[in-house]
C-alpha cells in the first residue's frame, strides 16, 4: 500500500527506555511529518539523543512501538530493516567521523556498507557531496584531524547524505560551532531540505536554529512529548519550563 503524503514519517508510540533504574523515556509519543524540518528539544540530561538512537536501533528499548516509512522496525526482517535504513542518514553529535579513514574514505563508507558500485563511481558520489554541503573536492584526502570543527560537520553531513536519503537525523549538528558558522550550518540544512525533499528530525538546543531551520518543534520533558508546534506556540505556552527557555534572557524577542 503507498503511504499517503500525509502520513508520518516517524511514528514513535508509548516507548519507554530506561538505564538501570532510571527510565529516561516513559510512554513518549511523536510523530514527525513528510518533509519538515523538526527540533528536538529539552532540558539537558532529558533524553533527546536518546530517542534519536532508540528510533534508529542503537539503544535498546523497553517497551512500545517504532515506524518509519511505515514499518515496524520491531516486526520487520533483517532484509525490510536494512532497506530501511538506506533510506535515513545520521549525522551524530561531534561529527563522529572515523579519524583513521579520510574525508573520502569516511563518505563512501555506508555506499561500500550497502552498494556494490565501481571505486570511480564512489568518487563522483564522494565530490558529488562535498560540493553539495560547501566543501571543495580537494579536502578529500585529508583526515579528521585535519579539519576545522564546522568542516567535520560538513563532511559528516556529506556522509549522511552519501546514499541519497529521505530521512535525516541531526543530533545537535551547531553545538561546537560559532555563531557565524552554525548560522551558515543551518542555512545549508534549509536549503538540502527543501531542494531534495528531506524529512529532517534535528535534535538540538540551539534556539537560533530553531527559529531559522525548524517547521516544527517538539519539546521533551520527564521522558514524554510536553509540547509540539510552531515557534508561535512555543511563545505562547505557560508551562514553566517552555517560558524559561523561549522567553529567558537568551531568547530572542518575539517576533511581529
Amino acid at each position: 500500500m503507498t503511504q499517503a503524503v500525509s502520513d508520518p514519517i516517524i511514528r514513535v508510540r508509548d516507548v519507554t527506555v530506561q538505564f538501570g533504574k532510571t527510565r529516561v523515556l516513559d510512554g513518549l509519543d511523536l510523530d514527525v511529518k513528510r518533509g519538515e524540518i523538526l527540533g528536538f528539544v529539552g532540558p539537558s540530561g532529558a533524553g533527546k539523543s536518546v530517542l534519536t538512537r532508540t528510533i534508529i536501533g542503537l539503544v535498546p528499548k523497553l517497551s512500545g512501538n517504532i515506524e518509519v516509512f511505515g514499518v515496524d522496525l520491531d516486526a520487520a526482517d533483517r532484509t525490510g530493516r536494512r532497506a530501511v535504513e538506506r533510506r535515513w542518514g545520521v549525522l551524530f553529535q561531534q561529527g563522529a567521523l572515523f579519524s583513521s579513514l579520510t574525508v573520502r574514505q569516511n563518505i563512501q563508507f555506508p555506499v561500500r556498507e550497502y552498494l556494490k558500485v565501481s571505486q570511480r563511481l564512489l568518487d563522483e558520489i564522494m565530490v558529488a557531496k562535498l560540493v553539495m554541503v560547501g566543501l571543495r573536492p580537494d579536502v578529500a584526502d585529508r583526515f579528521p584531524s585535519e579539519l576545522s570543527g564546522g568542516m567535520i560537520k560538513r563532511v559528516a553531513l556529506a556522509r549522511a547524505l552519501a546514499l541519497d536519503p529521505e530521512l535525516v537525523f541531526l543530533d545537535e549538528p551547531t553545538s561546537g560551532l560559532d555563531p557565524i558558522g552554525a548560522g551558515d550550518f543551518d542555512e545549508l540544512v534549509r536549503t538540502l531540505q527543501r531542494t531534495l525533499g528531506l524529512t529532517v528530525f534535528m535534535v538540538t538546543h540551539d534556539l537560533d536554529s530553531l527559529y531559522t531551520a525548524c517547521d516544527r518543534i517538539a519539546v521533551l520533558g520527564n521522558g514524554k512529548i510536553i509540547a509540539a508546534g510552531s515557534m508561535a506556540d512555543m511563545q505562547a505556552s505557560e508551562h514553566p519550563w517552555l517560558r524559561q527557555y523561549f522567553h529567558g534572557k537568551r531568547a530572542r524577542a518575539v517576533m511581529g
